[in-house]
């Protein structure tokens, strides 16, 4: 299945390489690109693009802001979008990643990690870039020292822990399958449980849920 894919930054060069890498994949369509905010929000609620790649800074409204109304907490059919930046910045990481971002990479990352990072968003995993994965999940820990997060509607099982713990490392469906030798979808069946049980809207929150119940410190 092809995944349509929507390019947000305001500069033309970038843009347009981006544009360039992902629709010189088979299985990716670059449906549309936007050149600031306003237009990226707009032109993603005519198209419904399947992944959204947004930049943190642009003119009109920013990549946090852009996710937030696409992706965000009161969205009732929130989309799939990957923050891709130039800075490595705590501040832009988590703001993006609270907002409801599926994704975060920097812009040097290289095609191979941002290809996976459009699939991953497809698919419904979330895909850090590696360099920033280990301190973000260190800061998540230490900026929750009170243990506020809420407890889940119903009791977790063994195994939605054990899930938990690796969705909470950065860990895909299928990694998660081959390490617990269960099928595949058997993951997404005790993910889909984590989203519900702790209201969720993705992987990147039920990490987040995690490391601020304290399940999960650093490593």
């Amino acid at each position: 299945m092809t995944v349509r894919v929507l390019v947000a930054d305001d500069q033309d060069l970038v843009r347009t390489g981006l544009a360039m890498i992902l629709d010189d994949q088979p299985d990716i369509e670059v449906v549309g690109q936007a050149a600031d905010g306003r237009a990226a929000v707009e032109m993603a609620r005519r198209l419904q693009p399947d992944v959204c790649l947004v930049d943190i800074r642009m003119p009109g409204l920013d990549g946090i802001e852009v996710t937030e109304l696409l992706a965000g907490r009161d969205v009732p059919d929130p989309m799939a979008v990957v923050v891709i930046t130039t800075f490595d910045l705590d501040e832009y990481v988590n703001g993006a990643l609270r907002a409801g971002a599926r994704g975060f990479l920097l812009k040097d990352a290289g095609p191979e990690l941002l290809v996976q990072a459009v699939h991953a968003a497809a698919a419904g995993d979330a895909l850090i870039a590696p360099n920033i994965t280990r301190r973000l999940l260190a800061t998540l820990a230490a900026g929750s020292p009170s243990r506020r997060g809420a407890q889940p509607t119903e009791p977790l099982t063994r195994r939605e822990e054990e899930v938990l713990s690796l969705v909470a490392v950065g860990r895909t469906n299928a990694e998660i399958a081959a390490e617990l030798f269960i099928s595949l979808t058997t993951v997404k069946t005790h993910v889909a449980s984590l989203l519900t049980k702790i209201g969720a809207r993705n992987r990147v929150e039920i990490a987040m849920w995690a490391y601020d119940t304290g399940r999960v410190g650093p490593r």
